[in-house]
């Protein structure tokens, strides 16, 4: 979602696939909007049964737990692109990623499960999770290059695909993103956007610190 505008229509989205679960929408608490987007939203509430709540602006603390976990989001995002250097421009994936791993995080607001797994019934799989920003290269079909063109391209892996089995990669070549499975994973490089090259990412191994002799202690008291 882009604009403010679009809640209606993802909120009518989300609605078809709670119903598509086998259960329902019993109530929705937003914040005050435009005039014309309430009418249409109370308008659906009512006929779809579903008790509508609309809370004061500039008011978040009557809708608490979504702001408090918006923040999470947004905190998390910001942590990954400053991490790994990568441009603003790609904060909506960093977002969408985050949102991504936080529903398959362990959480106490359903007793330790996964929201995940709250929601479906079955524990979801870690096996595919990568790296966020790590190099990838992407497999060029034969179809798609010419006998002397590279078989591989560089991408930068930025999340994954809900709608089918694959990886989001912004392709480095094309400046496009992309959704592939048929990637080899580089996991210990990254891109350095200002000098536009591979680089190995530094790894910082924490000093042992050495056990302390308790005898010593004692002879010295």
């Amino acid at each position: 979602m882009r604009e403010k505008s679009e809640v209606f229509k993802v909120f009518k989205k989300f609605k078809n696939l709670v119903k598509q679960s086998g259960r329902s929408i019993k109530s929705s608490q937003k914040r005050s909007r435009k005039r014309n987007i309430q009418l249409k939203f109370d308008k659906f509430c009512e006929e779809e049964g579903i008790e509508h709540q609309t809370t004061v602006s500039y008011n978040p603390q009557q809708n608490g737990v979504s702001e408090r976990k918006n923040r999470t989001v947004m905190e998390m995002a910001r942590s990954m692109l400053q991490e790994k250097h990568l441009p603003k421009a790609f904060w909506a994936e960093a977002v969408y990623t985050a949102v991504y791993l936080l529903n398959r995080c362990p959480t106490k607001a359903v007793q330790n499960m996964t929201p995940i797994e709250a929601w479906s019934g079955k524990k979801p799989s870690a096996k595919h999770l990568r790296v966020f920003d790590s190099i990838y290269y992407v497999h060029i079909p034969t179809k798609k290059r010419h006998k002397l063109e590279e078989k591989t391209e560089k991408g930068i892996f930025l999340g994954y695909s809900t709608q089918s089995k694959g990886y989001r990669i912004y392709n480095l070549k094309t400046k496009k993103l992309i959704i592939s499975r048929d990637v080899e994973f580089d996991e210990d490089a990254m891109w350095n956007w200002d000098e536009e090259k591979v680089e190995r990412q530094s790894v910082m191994i924490p000093k042992e610190t050495p056990p302390q002799n308790n005898k010593k202690k004692e002879q010295t008291k």
